[in-house]
């Protein structure tokens, strides 16, 4: 994987949405067919020997590399959601954030326990987001679970691996 090229197209806006917060966007990188490209190779390298049935992306980010990963390894796409975007009957995990509490679901007939799983999202940081995904996706009963992310913050959340499962393996493409 070409790191550089994933360097040169991340962006990082200073404080916000918070002062202190250096948020690193994803978007620039999605526009970079370069990138898509760099991203979605590595995803397969990681994953094309595990089994991969089902990558649940988380919204929004979640969806855009979960989608070319599938592609790639002959998986299926299951989209993790907030409450009333989708619409047949579904599961529901509520979990608290750095700004309050939120919920994600997904539908009740994505997974089997016949699947082998990949969550995918941007970002770990505190890792509650993930942790509320891969909590929801055990409902399922699946043969196994893995979690990957484009982005680490190691430094500011030298923690965040910490809460999953240690069953969960947790890969990150780059680490600051």
């Amino acid at each position: 994987m070409n790191k550089q090229i994933l360097l040169d197209n991340l962006r990082v806006i200073p404080d916000w949405p918070i002062k202190g917060v250096h948020f690193r966007d994803v978007t620039t990188m999605f526009k970079s067919p370069e990138c898509i490209q760099e991203l979605s190779n590595a995803m397969y390298d990681l994953y094309k020997d595990k089994g991969i049935t089902k990558i649940v992306g988380i919204e929004s980010r979640g969806f855009v590399l979960s989608s070319a990963a599938a592609y790639l390894l002959h998986a299926g796409i299951v989209l993790c959601r907030k409450p009333g975007k989708l619409p047949c009957e579904t599961i529901q995990q509520s979990y608290a954030k750095e700004y309050g509490v939120d919920t994600i679901e997904i539908h009740k007939d994505a997974i089997t326990p016949d699947d082998v799983v990949l969550l995918h999202d941007d970002l770990l940081a505190t890792g509650g987001t993930m942790k509320a995904a891969c909590d929801l996706v055990k409902k399922f009963h699946p043969k196994k679970i893995y979690c990957n992310f484009i982005i680490e913050l190691q430094s500011e959340f030298p923690h965040a691996r910490d809460i999953f499962d240690k069953d969960i393996e947790v890969t990150s493409l780059l680490q600051f």
